[in-house]
C-alpha cells in the first residue's frame, strides 16, 4: 500500500503545506503546520498509511512522522 505524503516547507519566510499536487497556506507560525501531522494522523487512524516530512532552512528534511503500517523495506 502507497503512503499518502505530507510536505511541510519553509518558503519565503512562510510555511506551506503539499499534499497530493495541491499546495496550502502560507502559514507564517511553524505552529499552523502541524495541521498535515494532524490530517496524517486521521488518515493513519482510518487505516491509511500517511507521512509527515518538514524541509529545514537548509532544504534537509529534518522531523519525520509516519502513521498506519510502516512497510520496511519500502518497495523499488
Amino acid at each position: 500500500m502507497d503512503r499518502l505524503q505530507y510536505f511541510v516547507v519553509l518558503h519565503d519566510n512562510q510555511w506551506k503545506i503539499s499534499f497530493q499536487g495541491k499546495h496550502y497556506g502560507p502559514y507564517n507560525t511553524q505552529k499552523k503546520r502541524f495541521k498535515a501531522v494532524d490530517a496524517a494522523h486521521t488518515e493513519g487512524r482510518k487505516g491509511n498509511n500517511s507521512q509527515v516530512l518538514i524541509q529545514g532552512q537548509n532544504n534537509q528534511w529534518r522531523t519525520e512522522w509516519t502513521y498506519g503500517n510502516d512497510p520496511y523495506p519500502p518497495k523499488g
